[in-house]
């Protein structure tokens, strides 16, 4: 199963090095998170939700709504 925070960074013409970068990780790391290796720790989450403008339900697939809650 596709994660979004792949479909995201896709969408963006993103490299998972430019992410990781951003988060202060290793891409090895980021890319386990991206194929479901490894849970995504909350700290990161969170980064990444405000990172694509998003709430973390949409990276969970807790909710389709893609705009962060006001």
């Amino acid at each position: 199963m596709e994660t979004r925070i792949k479909a995201l960074r896709e969408d963006r013409d993103l490299t998972q090095k430019q992410i990781s970068q951003y988060l202060n990780i290793s891409q090895v790391a980021y890319s386990y998170y991206e194929i479901n290796k490894r849970s995504i720790p909350l700290e990161i989450l969170s980064k990444l939700a405000d990172f694509y403008n998003t709430s973390t339900d949409y990276l969970l697939f807790r909710t389709n709504e893609i705009k962060p809650y006001k």
